[in-house]
């Protein structure tokens, strides 16, 4: 059998996995159901080379590092063209190590290119540059995902990735730091996607992971993030304004508009419901003055979420809540910035925008937009549409009756 057909073996089966399970976890990777147990064969038993771009996602499906592969593969194709002529290298050196599922790697298997990776994953070679960069694009953008996909379609991408993540750290290196960072976002999303599908106790832990990550990496506005989703679950509306007061000083300084903008602008949304008024109204202008100078496509990458839509979403959560006059005018500039086609985040402001309508009293106005509400969200589901749709079948009047009960088993689904 060729030695790296033989490596993805080993690493397959150093992840406890069968082959459709890796086909699985190569399709998570790459957020694209492309990869079938049959394929994972021919590449096990030599008949087929991976490209580079699945050898990226094999990478981080088994958490290893990405040129290695790319070396071997390259060699392997080589092999193929001088039709298997082995190629002569000196490493009599190498002893034998124990790796990739106890496997015994001696001078002859050292020799060959799977145990010239494995010996050097067992030595604890330092993660490349390139390996790093790609695992920490993959977690930004697992973030941008999280606007359109659903809770349940995005769990096993951001866990398997989280697993990737977790598998490099201890090779880290110099990017440890950046590694850590992005390891506590894509810990976040993952608690963030648990809640929403009701696993509470499961978000939590993950929270904690998060904040965790914070703490070693120096990065407060890291802690933000987990104080900030965690904030949906709070005990109490004092609990989370807590905890949402606590995520606004985080994000104080340069670089942190976007972060800074959201903090604020979900205490904002606890504090008006809550009954806190000239709180709310005080820091929704901060939040919408942070925005004035943000960019949420190039600051941390968990913030591209905080799109001009969501604080749209915000604001009308608000206005709603307070009953403000100011709700028509936002209502019909929220509208205006969707647009003739949904955006990413569009479900969202529909969902806040309907919420906002039924509790200000205009509750026509209000259903007509919940109708539009529960098709996009069943067309375009993201990781909030369940929380919204509970909280407009709880509004709707008794003439929409059909609607309510149509959005409480979305909810539940």
């Amino acid at each position: 059998m060729d030695p790296f057909a033989e490596l993805l073996r080993h690493l397959r089966r150093n992840a406890n996995r069968t082959q459709d399970e890796q086909a699985d976890a190569i399709n998570a990777a790459s957020g694209r159901a492309t990869m079938t147990r049959r394929e994972v064969n021919r590449y096990e038993n030599g008949a087929n080379v991976p490209t580079d771009h699945t050898l990226g996602n094999i990478a981080l499906a088994c958490g290893v590092p990405l040129e290695p592969l790319l070396r071997e593969a390259k060699a392997a194709r080589a092999r193929r063209r001088e039709k298997n002529k082995a190629e002569a290298e000196d490493l009599d050196d190498v002893k034998r190590r124990t790796l990739l599922g106890g496997t015994v790697i001696g001078a002859a298997a050292a020799a060959e290119p799977w145990g010239r990776l494995a010996y050097a994953l067992s030595k604890g070679s330092k993660i490349d540059s390139e390996s790093a960069g790609v695992l920490i694009d993959h977690a930004a953008r697992l973030h941008v995902d999280e606007l359109n996909e659903s809770a349940l379609s995005l769990q096993s991408r951001v866990e398997t990735h989280l697993d990737a993540i977790t598998a490099a750290l201890p090779r880290a290196g110099t990017h440890e730091r950046a590694l850590t960072i992005a390891a506590g976002e894509t810990a976040a999303l993952a608690g963030w996607v648990a809640w929403d599908l009701g696993e509470h106790d499961k978000a939590t832990a993950y929270y904690g992971v998060t904040s965790e990550c914070a703490k070693k990496a120096g990065h407060p506005p890291l802690r933000a993030l987990a104080l900030g989703y965690a904030s949906y679950g709070a005990a109490s509306p004092a609990k989370a304004l807590e905890m949402l007061s606590q995520a606004a000083q985080d994000v104080r300084g340069r670089g942190n508009a976007t972060a800074a903008a959201w903090a604020l602008g979900r205490y904002a949304e606890e504090a008006a419901q809550s009954g806190d008024d000239a709180g709310a109204l005080r820091a929704l202008d901060q939040a919408r003055f942070a925005y004035d100078f943000a960019d949420h496509t190039s600051e941390q990458a968990w913030v591209r979420f905080v799109t001009p839509y969501r604080m749209d979403s915000l604001t009308l959560s608000v206005y709603g809540e307070l009953k403000r006059q100011e709700l028509t005018a936002t209502a019909d500039s929220a509208v205006e910035r969707l647009g003739g086609e949904l955006p990413e985040s569009g479900v969202v402001v529909l969902g806040d925008l309907a919420a906002a309508l039924l509790r200000g009293g205009d509750v026509d106005r209000g259903a007509y937009v919940a109708h539009q509400f529960a098709a996009a969200a069943e067309s375009k589901p993201n990781t909030m549409g369940r929380q919204r749709a509970q909280t407009i079948a709880a509004d709707l009047p008794d003439t929409e009756h059909d609607l309510a009960s149509h959005l409480l088993t979305f909810a539940t689904l």
